[in-house]
């Protein structure tokens, strides 16, 4: 892990060149280019927000406007979904560096993770302006945001050195991942309340390393509590988070010496 931070550090300029070019190739074409990458998840929330608070007129979530309790929830799945569904495939799109530069192949999925972060920056800038709209000021507990994020990150990664390394050998992963990620859309208390389940199922939905991101930007915005109120949760994420890195940089540095010939 060391390791990977100093490359990280080191090849900064060719991740950053690697992300402009992630952004060029996905919206090459197109009049609006990078503009859809804002657009298409700002459209998602407008149409989740007529639906459920115009159409059927969503009541207040413990007395905060519907809406904000809403974009809390999907703005951090925005960037988990995206990170992974788009990390899972990088090997794959990148396969002309894998089979003829000699460089860490693993910094591959982190290009797509950090393509993610500049949209989800956005949105959490958008978001902070969405809660001084509604009156709400800002507040120190805004800033566990970047824990929050962190999280994200490293259990983004170690999810994406597992699926993209599967993905070089097995192509149907992709398609396996997307339909787990819209299950896990669904499955995550992001437009519903936790409270809508009898309090002896919640525990299930509460083994989803989601829910705990997705509560956890609440915690900062809405709630206004700390990561550490809650040290069961928190304990389990980051025991999950830890086993799917080791699990995925496991299986990439073992499947890794097999990529250029698969590809």
């Amino acid at each position: 892990m060391f390791g990977l931070i100093g490359d990280i550090i080191a090849n900064r300029k060719f991740l950053w060149q690697m992300t402009k070019r992630d952004f060029r190739q996905r919206y090459l074409g197109s009049y609006l280019g990078i503009l859809w990458a804002f657009i298409q998840p700002t459209v998602t929330v407008m149409i989740f927000w007529f639906v459920f608070q115009v159409g059927f007129k969503s009541t207040p979530v413990d007395n905060f406007p519907f809406i904000l309790w809403l974009v809390c929830g999907m703005f951090p799945w925005f960037f988990l979904s995206e990170s992974i569904s788009s990390a899972t495939n990088s090997v794959i799109e990148s396969a002309f560096l894998v089979k003829k530069i000699v460089f860490r192949v693993e910094l591959l999925p982190i290009v797509k993770i950090i393509s993610a972060l500049v949209v989800h920056m956005f949105f959490v800038a958008v978001l902070m302006l969405m809660f001084a709209a509604y009156g709400y000021a800002a507040s120190i507990y805004n800033l566990q945001v970047v824990y929050y994020l962190f999280a994200m990150i490293c259990l983004s990664l170690g999810l994406s050195w597992l699926t993209s390394s599967l993905t070089v050998f097995l192509r149907d992963v992709g398609q396996f991942v997307s339909m787990i990620l819209q299950f896990g859309f669904w499955g995550t208390p992001i437009f519903w309340s936790l409270n809508m389940v009898p309090e002896r199922f919640q525990f299930v939905l509460k083994l989803n390393p989601a829910y705990y991101l997705v509560e956890g930007y609440r915690q900062s915005f809405i709630y206004r509590e700390w990561f550490w109120e809650h040290p069961h949760l928190t304990a389990y994420f980051w025991l999950v988070t830890a086993a799917v890195m080791i699990l995925g940089a496991w299986c990439f540095r073992k499947l890794r010496p097999h990529f250029a010939d698969v590809l």
